[in-house]
């Protein structure tokens, strides 16, 4: 039998943008289960869970998620990493990057590994969480960037980090295939040199579970992207969503309810 050709990776159709519109609906929906009884519906194995924003988002963003899991019983905190800003406020060069990250030269660098040292620095943060929290394994759930971040950090310290849940996160091609790209070009970023950077980092596979949530209707994230070919344990959830709406969606925290349910 012929392996299932893989989609083309292309950037997210300009043509469903108006439907990001449905993130206000999410907004208004999510209230339903926040205002549920706490305990109403317990978690079988609670967790600690560290929540990670997307691209141009902070821990406000996550708070309604993680009040959700808290209520089912879950420890859930935010990633204390302040606004998520692809790690191009942080001053750095490419030789300041752990040596997990095999970076190819490059003639002019533009800050292009600016979010394999956000990953860098968001490794070190959960090294301190996991002492913190009594040193068990911990979760991540990432929503877009936060999701790129997550699998980075779960790559690194597999000792760590047993799940990850992503949410409308681009797995292929780094920023090359979402909205974000055209804020890159204009820094003078190389994306096809971070798309080689990404592909370069498949050769050491995710151990931790990973459930990849994304939207065939996603108008921020090329839909093929969030497909990851590579780690052994994952699985890709469809959901019909605004990629905006992703961390507000009631179905969507059910979909991550049930994820954090399965059996180890």
């Amino acid at each position: 039998m012929s392996p299932t050709p893989r989609p083309a990776l292309k950037g997210p159709d300009h043509a469903l943008a108006w439907r990001e519109s449905r993130a206000l609906l999410d907004a208004g929906r999510m209230l339903v289960p926040l205002l549920m009884p706490a305990g109403k519906a317990r978690a079988v194995r609670p967790r600690n869970i560290i929540v990670m924003p997307g691209f141009g988002a902070d821990d406000r963003a996550t708070w309604p998620l993680r009040r959700y899991l808290r209520k089912l019983g879950h420890h859930a905190e935010g990633w204390g990493l302040g606004l998520n800003r692809a790690g191009i406020d942080i001053r750095h060069t490419l030789a300041d990057l752990s040596p997990g990250w095999a970076a190819e030269p490059i003639e002019r660098y533009r800050d292009e590994a600016s979010v394999p040292m956000l990953c860098d620095r968001m490794a070190a943060r959960v090294r301190e969480r996991h002492r913190a929290l009594g040193g068990g394994p911990l979760t991540l759930i990432g929503w877009s960037l936060g999701g790129v971040v997550a699998r980075e950090v779960a790559r690194d310290l597999p000792e760590l980090v047993d799940e990850v849940i992503t949410l409308g996160t681009p797995v292929q091609g780094g920023p090359k295939y979402t909205r974000a790209a055209a804020f890159f070009k204009d820094r003078g970023m190389d994306l096809d040199w971070i798309e080689r950077g990404v592909a370069l980092r498949e050769s050491t596979p995710i151990r931790a579970r990973i459930t990849a949530i994304a939207s065939p209707t996603d108008a921020v994230v090329g839909h093929a992207a969030t497909f990851d070919h590579y780690s052994p344990d994952v699985r890709h959830v469809d959901i019909d969503a605004a990629h905006l709406g992703l961390c507000f969606n009631p179905a969507v925290w059910k979909l991550i309810a049930d994820t954090l349910d399965r059996e180890p």
